[in-house]
């Protein structure tokens, strides 16, 4: 009776089962004679030996077969040449999809009724998910940044009102450094759905500056004196470098109290700020020493007596 009790269905994790079995364990406990009970124990022991010398042979399989799967899938992305990111993500999802099914499957062969654990799990799971909605949005975004790759580790981006480069992609945030050096984090769910400008992405970038100039000012003499600004420049690129074109100056607007004249060139995304920096530095020391003086409004008033 006892070995019958022991070696009946499996557990179910449920506590009115819990409880009738744990009664009728003991009743029979009571009421079997001890050579029998004793015979009925050794018998039960060595069956659920055997079960479970067969649960830890196949989690030294399965372990080994993991093993060698996240082997396999790092090569693949390695010789894909893949981002970096992804390749990690989904390396530690199949994992952990692996681990589980080795563990049910341990579960089972030890002869407990893994339905009433999928239950548990799927109703916890159920529970998780609502109390993490925006986790799971960051992490949906992720994996839309990683699918579409908007930007890299590395990039300058304006993003979510904050300018910075990129120094971490992960699959729930991004981090980025600004240009006084803080660090921010930032949702993948936002960043997802919002704009992004990155301004490492393209290169050459062009930069136009605009100068206000007096009216009568000779414009030929600003457009020399402006090119040859220019050309003192390393870093301002001309026609030789692919998608750039030669520096020019054209007369873009005629204002109220100034003439606008446009400065065009071009400069890699490296030297993008750099360039724009030193040119209006350059422009506002140089310009005047060549006779050139800048506009600024006015209004002239005119009295009659």
């Amino acid at each position: 009776m006892l070995l019958h009790l022991l070696q009946s269905a499996p557990v179910e994790f449920s506590p009115d089962t819990l409880v009738a079995k744990g009664s009728q364990l003991v009743e029979t406990i009571r009421t079997t004679p001890a050579n029998e009970l004793l015979q009925g124990t050794a018998s039960a022991v060595a069956k659920f030996g055997l079960k479970l010398l067969l649960a830890l042979a196949i989690y030294v399989v399965g372990a080994w077969l993991i093993r060698k799967t996240k082997k396999i899938i790092a090569k693949a992305f390695a010789k894909k040449q893949s981002d970096s990111t992804l390749a990690s993500f989904i390396q530690s999802m199949v994992t952990a999809l692996l681990w589980v099914v080795l563990i049910l499957a341990m579960v089972g062969t030890l002869g407990i009724n893994i339905t009433s654990i999928a239950a548990l799990l799927a109703a916890g799971g159920m529970a998780v998910g609502m109390a993490m909605s925006g986790t799971v949005q960051n992490f949906a975004g992720g994996l839309m940044l990683l699918a579409f790759k908007p930007f890299k580790v590395g990039d300058y981006v304006e993003a979510q009102g904050y300018f910075g480069w990129i120094s971490e992609i992960t699959i729930v945030h991004t981090k980025l450094i600004t240009t006084d050096n803080r660090e921010i984090t930032i949702p993948n769910g936002a960043l997802s759905n919002g704009n992004i400008d990155n301004y490492s992405s393209r290169n050459p970038r062009r930069i136009d500056m605009k100068i206000h100039v007096q009216y009568g000012t000779p414009i030929e003499d600003v457009r020399a004196e402006l090119l040859r600004i220019a050309s003192q420049n390393e870093n301002i690129l001309d026609h030789n470098t692919p998608g750039a074109w030669d520096p020019w100056v054209v007369v873009n607007s005629l204002g109220d109290s100034s003439v606008e004249v446009k400065l065009r060139v071009w400069a890699t995304g490296a030297e993008f700020m750099g360039v724009i920096y030193w040119l209006n530095e350059t422009i506002y020391t140089e310009l005047p020493q060549h006779g050139i003086q800048f506009a600024f409004p006015q209004m002239d008033v005119h009295i009659k007596n």
